[in-house]
């Protein structure tokens, strides 16, 4: 029996002055980095063959914190696509030494939803604004998408091809899988894991820094 585990990043700088973050890319406060030692430190003992995270900094950090703990001892490796760089240029050419690697792809597709102009606003002056039911709607809904934003349904309409074509044909030839990501992408993808339905999803919130963990298959 392999392995899914779905992390939401520790907590961001943003996240601890209550702004809406979305795309704008924000590192890990130092709580944050506390959360992610303690995700670690929570699935040290799971195995872990392949890592995906987000393309902002506060997955990858994450990701990269709780390898720091794992038993494995494994070092996290960012895969390149080569578009800086032809491919040759990030070989590691010792065959001992990459046994010692575990790869890192970083997708956008797991990024977290685009907030729109909500982006960089306090979340409390935003209730103060347009009142605590149209921001838990923007917040939570599946198909209401802030101003000039997604709704988590665009989001899911990214991540889960994604999530079904890249990351659910490892986990079918037995690998094991951490997805550091963020809020909304993962509300998706346990959305489908969970066959939540569209209410369902309005009350599904998933803390920073504690890990998921599914028995593959589902």
């Amino acid at each position: 029996m392999n392995r899914l585990i779905l992390l939401r990043h520790g907590q961001s700088e943003w996240n601890k002055k209550n702004i809406f973050t979305g795309w704008i890319d924000i590192p890990l406060s130092y709580e944050g980095i506390e959360e992610a030692f303690e995700a670690g430190r929570a699935i040290q003992d799971f195995p872990i063959d392949c890592i995906y995270t987000s393309t902002l900094i506060r997955g990858i950090m994450t990701a990269m914190l709780v390898m720091n703990v794992h038993k494995s001892g494994k070092i996290p490796e960012i895969i390149h696509s080569g578009e800086e760089k032809p491919p040759e240029w990030y070989r590691c050419y010792d065959e001992a030494t990459k046994k010692e690697l575990i790869p890192v792809i970083t997708a956008w597709q797991l990024n977290e939803r685009m907030y729109g102009e909500l982006q960089g606003k306090n979340k409390q002056k935003m209730r103060e604004t347009y009142g605590d039911t149209q921001v838990q709607i923007w917040r939570r809904s599946f198909a209401q998408r802030p101003p000039e934003g997604e709704s988590l349904k665009m989001t899911a309409e990214r991540t889960l091809p994604y999530f079904e074509q890249e990351i659910l044909p490892k986990l079918k030839q037995g690998k094991n899988i951490l997805i550091s990501a963020h809020g909304n992408s993962l509300r998706s993808i346990v959305m489908r894991l969970e066959n939540l339905s569209e209410d369902e999803v309005i009350n599904l919130e998933i803390p920073t820094g504690k890990p998921l963990v599914y028995a593959y298959p589902f």
